[in-house]
């Protein structure tokens, strides 16, 4: 185990031992407030552990894979000090409890475990124990009425850079970011991030490292995508601006990957007044997107975008809101200008007909729509059934489908359940996925495996205290 553990072991016991003489040592603490032990125990201690087991069930010949995952972490914030500042503290490590050699690549493509590696540690595919991170570690100042600036390790709240919570642990940044809450509808956000820890990894890397540790797919050529450890950037800016009054929000943010790209994103989103326990809802998002720079690297062989690259998204919902059921039809438009790009290892993509396990980044000329439902028959009971149809560029059009993925349909099965009483704080989550081809694979199973005519199994376990 390495330092962050016992780090986690030590504000364990800190903790233990301060409650403790909050609880056997009340009246001395009521006497004299004036003491460390008073101050500690008035922070905020909370934790998370989590079971993650995931299955993926390939077509024909083509290798199928499962992981069982397990974990627990620790956090810590102090109450303010000086009327103004806060420390926070946490981390967490897990174990692969069982799985199949995530590191052994498919006899028939060449190609290694998709889902279930990313439970874990991607760089360290068979390292089954020691995987633990220090997540958090920030001060906080507060100014104005609601106003904060936070600097440090925290988790990321940004329509492009954030946990994307979908395998054992999220995404993190080491970043300042202020928020500024001084008006009653209208709120700003600026961030600078310097550095990222991904999902799937327990290392923290510069921005422009950071690029590449998942798949790389091809560049426009056709040819192996060579950005991995040759992306130059000084860091991401964030500006939002967010404005909400009665049946109304609206978002504007920016996001500017230094010398690589520039990502501006629009939502403005409508509810109608509720009747009979429903509301109509309706959204639109409009995303335009440019490169920077030499888009990471001099030689264009080894850049993340090329220079005068430009992608534009459109995206749409339509639906019907009530406290037992819940109904959208989305639509989203990717032009045929060039890829929609951005990475992977940040976050999961805003659009409107995202579905889990699967995303748009990497292609243009996409035409995606979708339809959920949610449905609750009872309080801590979610079920939600939702659609899709991806239609994507050919696998060999290379300018524009960055993964070779066809066209495909997805179909997702979710049912979440919020226990109470006794179990307050656990949940459970089922998540069954079914992809199937659309488009022409050129009877290449690199095109298939892991890809399409597959399907994807999830029980996650949570708890929260």
């Amino acid at each position: 185990m390495n330092r962050t553990f016992y780090i986690l072991i030590l504000l364990s016991g800190m903790l233990s031992r301060v409650y403790g003489q909050g609880i056997h040592s009340h009246r001395e603490i009521e006497k004299d407030t004036n003491t460390l032990n008073h101050f500690f125990a008035n922070g905020r201690f909370y934790g998370h552990a989590r079971s993650y087991w995931s299955g993926t069930v390939n077509d024909g010949n083509l290798s199928d894979a499962f992981a069982w995952g397990a974990g627990a972490g620790i956090g810590y914030e102090t109450p303010k000090f000086f009327k103004r500042f806060q420390l926070g503290l946490s981390g967490f490590f897990m174990f692969n409890i069982k799985s199949t050699d995530l590191a052994k690549a498919d006899p028939l493509t060449g190609q290694v475990n998709r889902y279930e590696i990313g439970l874990f540690d991607i760089e360290r595919p068979n390292d089954h124990e020691d995987l633990d991170r220090l997540e958090e570690l920030f001060i906080k100042t507060h100014f104005g009425k609601k106003s904060l600036v936070t600097i440090g390790r925290q988790i990321p709240q940004s329509p492009f850079i954030n946990p994307q919570d979908g395998r054992m642990r999220p995404t993190l940044t080491e970043a300042a970011v202020v928020d500024i809450n001084e008006w009653t509808n209208f709120k700003l956000h600026g961030e600078y991030i310097w550095r990222i820890s991904p999902r799937s990894t327990v290392r923290w890397f510069e921005v422009g490292e950071s690029m590449g540790i998942y798949p790389v797919g091809v560049d426009i050529n056709g040819k192996t995508s060579q950005y991995k450890g040759n992306t130059e950037s000084k860091g991401v800016g964030i500006f939002g601006a967010t404005y909400r009054k009665k049946q109304w929000s609206i978002e504007f943010w920016d996001t500017y990957l230094e010398n690589i790209a520039n990502t501006g994103f629009l939502k403005a989103e409508w509810k109608s007044k509720t009747v009979a326990g429903k509301n109509w809802f309706i959204g639109g998002q409009l995303v335009k997107q440019n490169a920077l720079g030499n888009g990471g690297n001099t030689d264009p062989a080894q850049a993340y975008t090329q220079s005068g690259a430009t992608s534009t998204v459109i995206s749409g919902r339509i639906g019907r809101q009530s406290s037992k059921f819940d109904w959208y039809i989305n639509a989203t438009r990717i032009t045929a200008e060039g890829r929609y790009l951005m990475p992977r290892e940040w976050g999961r993509e805003p659009f409107y007909t995202f579905m889990p396990r699967e995303r748009n980044e990497g292609f243009g000329d996409v035409t995606a729509t979708s339809i959920n439902t949610f449905y609750k028959p009872i309080k801590n009971l979610k079920i939600e059934i939702s659609g899709g149809y991806f239609q994507l560029p050919d696998t060999k059009n290379f300018a524009l489908n960055k993964y070779g993925m066809p066209s495909y349909s997805q179909i997702n099965l979710g049912v979440t359940y919020q226990f109470e009483k006794y179990l307050k704080g656990l949940n459970a989550l089922l998540l069954v996925v079914r992809k199937d081809e659309i488009g022409e694979t050129y009877q290449n199973e690199r095109y298939v495996f892991n890809k399409v005519n597959m399907s994807h199994f999830n029980l996650i376990l949570n708890y929260h205290y």
